[in-house]
């Protein structure tokens, strides 16, 4: 039997934040009643999918003011935030309940089981150990804010299999659906317009015909949209049966999100597969490999590091003959070799997904929380959480991170009694 004056805190969505900040309240407030309303038959299926099934927990990056700078919306916000909770807080908290990280050599950190099932039943532990209730099959049907001067609690949460449910403190963590957005809406925030970020570039292009899996660790893309400043991004480079992946172009995707969308997803790409390399010097190393090798036919003999069949697929696009070989070589065909070497153009036709990840950039507009607390400026006693809000990291972990922070900040705030 519960106490009169007890709190009641509910939680709308049982994915990473929601589930985290439940957790963080119950532990903070143990007198407190904590549920966590997911329409789902499981909670963290997010979370269950996230890094191929092993679970990108966070990143390796433990100075805030560094952090920041892998959130292409949401990094000014989460600044102060990050200073309260950050990844290696992230990795204590895991590491105290026995589960251990691993951190990658590009900064990811995994469970050392690299399954993801171990961070779900350590979440789910945690917060059967805390005393908060999971409540699955529990799909939300309306969200009110109560006349406080009238009634008890602050909000009324009508679920769609007829439950009405009454609070005093709300936390809203429903990630990229829509219904989140129309309740935040309805509770008095302004609501930045979602659109797809995170995701593959289709591209079909013969440069790229039969090259599926071919990689390359280190690329420089650029988004060229005329009159507006490129945008640009380096790391890894994948060719797939669609066009471009990996991290230069999720990168790219992340922080080109509304560009992208506003074009509908037809830009055009300039891709430079030898970026420590410009004109001049690449031109050097080519006509040194022409004076060195003079005898070898250029088709066989990549003097870059490029994979073979890119080279050859490039070659054979610039024009330059199957049995030429590299004494033959004239300076127009060394000079279009190297401009589709550093700055060929490609045409995006649209997006594919990265993997069965999902992220949006847009949501709950930053100006109206107190990212202290994670409370709504505008409606009392209302919290948010997570991908709900309009911030979104580039890949590698960092989605993951502001969901840990911004559920920890909320839960600790939505425990206090007053």
């Amino acid at each position: 039997m519960k106490a009169q004056n007890q709190l009641e805190v509910v939680v709308i969505g049982g994915g990473a934040a929601g589930v985290f900040g439940a957790i963080a309240c119950a532990n903070a407030n143990p007198h407190a009643k904590v549920t966590v309303l997911e329409a789902g038959s499981q909670p963290l299926n997010k979370v269950r999918i996230s890094g191929g099934g092993r679970c990108n927990v966070t990143h390796h990056c433990f100075e805030p003011a560094r952090l920041v700078q892998n959130y292409p919306r949401g990094g000014k916000a989460l600044r102060g935030a990050f200073s309260r909770f950050q990844p290696q807080d992230t990795v204590k908290w895991f590491q105290s309940r026995g589960v251990k990280l691993k951190t990658e050599a590009d900064g990811r950190m995994f469970p050392v089981t690299d399954n993801s099932e171990t961070i779900i039943d350590c979440l789910t532990t945690a917060a059967d150990k805390a005393g908060v209730i999971l409540d699955t099959n529990s799909a939300v049907k309306t969200v009110t804010k109560l006349d406080f001067q009238k009634q008890q609690k602050q909000f009324q949460i009508e679920l769609k299999k007829g439950k009405i449910i009454k609070c005093d403190r709300l936390l809203m963590a429903t990630g990229s659906n829509p219904l989140g957005y129309r309740w935040a809406k309805h509770l008095g925030h302004t609501i930045e317009t979602p659109v797809p970020s995170l995701f593959t570039f289709k591209i079909d292009d013969p440069r790229l015909k039969g090259l599926a899996g071919v990689s390359t660790d280190n690329a420089q893309v650029t988004l060229l949209n005329s009159g507006k400043k490129p945008l640009q991004q380096t790391g890894a480079l994948l060719v797939t049966h669609w066009g471009l992946s990996a991290p230069a172009i999720l990168k790219l995707s992340a922080w080109g999100a509304r560009i992208l969308h506003e074009s509908k997803y037809h830009l055009s790409l300039k891709v430079n597969w030898l970026p420590n390399h410009n004109q001049e010097t690449l031109k050097e190393y080519l006509l040194k490999a022409k004076n060195e090798t003079p005898k070898k036919k250029i088709i066989n003999y990549c003097p870059v590091e490029l994979p073979k069949r890119l080279w050859q697929s490039l070659i054979n696009y610039v024009g330059i003959k199957q049995d030429k070989i590299w004494a033959e070589i004239n300076k127009k065909e060394l000079n279009k070799l190297v401009l589709e070497l550093i700055q060929g153009q490609y045409q995006i036709k649209g997006k594919g997904v990265f993997k069965d990840e999902f992220v949006t950039c847009g949501g709950v507009k930053l100006k109206e929380i107190n990212f202290k607390t994670m409370e709504s400026k505008i409606c009392p006693y209302l919290y948010f959480a997570g991908e709900v809000l309009d911030i979104d990291g580039i890949t590698g972990g960092f989605n993951f991170q502001s969901a840990w922070t911004t559920g920890w900040l909320a839960g600790n705030a939505m425990s206090v009694i007053g």
